[in-house]
């Protein structure tokens, strides 16, 4: 086994401090682009350098619903708790070769969990009208099918996404780029000056592959970089997972 899936895979366990929030991810979409390093590179912090698998960068979309939202020890609340996010993310490693996220921007619909991330995460969130709708009626044996619309204030376009799983979904093989891509739980962000890394908690997500019927790589054009009018390389999607989130540390 590799230092880095051995360090992927140390990542997964609880951390040894009190969470800060709790929350549920669901229905995820998750697009993936291989890119160029050198593009990639440029928008990163100093202290953290691109992780590659085969040699290879990747940009990703992952759109997704937040539910139950809440700090430890509060309840969710109606309306407050409950609303959706896309955010673009590239895939890195601190100085000492931590592996993680580092995003480009969050996409959010609820004014207030804008303000909170910003403040609590230092996370690059944006405020943006935001749609979704399900359609989970299988009884005819068709697949359910997911809708998003994303729109970010200041923006002309809005991205849609149309999309249904298409097989099982189950936990990804560690070592595959499936894990490589989505069994992170690690972010990292700059405050003050200053590299911090922030932790989630969750199972390994259930995942499998996904059929996209309307897909959009405007929020990469969004954050100022090319979107290069390609589909994605690889779709996936999961139903979700139930998440503690960790206060930010110094990296």
């Amino acid at each position: 086994m590799d230092e880095r899936l051995e360090r992927l895979l140390r990542a997964r366990e609880f951390p040894s401090r009190t969470p800060v929030m709790y929350q549920r991810w669901d229905d995820l979409l998750f697009l993936h682009w291989r890119y160029s390093s050198a593009d990639l590179t440029a928008r990163l912090p100093p202290e953290l350098s691109l992780d590659l698998y085969d040699n290879q960068a990747y940009i990703s979309i992952v759109a997704f619903r937040m539910n139950s939202v809440r700090p430890t020890g509060l309840p969710a609340l109606p309306w407050l708790s409950y609303f959706y996010e896309l955010n673009v993310r590239v895939y890195v490693r601190d100085p000492n070769g931590e592996p993680g996220i580092y995003f480009l921007s969050l996409d959010c619909n609820r004014a207030p969990a804008v303000w909170i991330a910003r403040s609590v995460f230092s996370l690059p969130y944006q405020h943006a009208k935001m749609g979704f709708s399900a359609c989970r009626d299988t009884s005819s044996g068709e697949a359910p099918t997911f809708s998003m619309t994303c729109q970010r204030i200041g923006q002309n376009d809005t991205a849609r996404y149309d999309w249904r799983p298409t097989d099982i979904q189950r936990p990804a093989e560690p070592g595959s780029l499936d894990f490589f891509l989505t069994e992170r739980y690690n972010f990292f962000t700059v405050r003050h000056g200053v590299l911090m890394r922030g932790q989630v908690h969750h199972a390994p997500y259930d995942i499998g592959q996904a059929e996209l019927s309307q897909w959009s790589a405007s929020p990469i054009a969004w954050d100022g970089l090319s979107a290069e009018g390609r589909p994605p390389d690889i779709v996936s999607c999961s139903a979700g997972v139930s998440v503690c989130a960790f206060a930010l540390v110094a990296a």
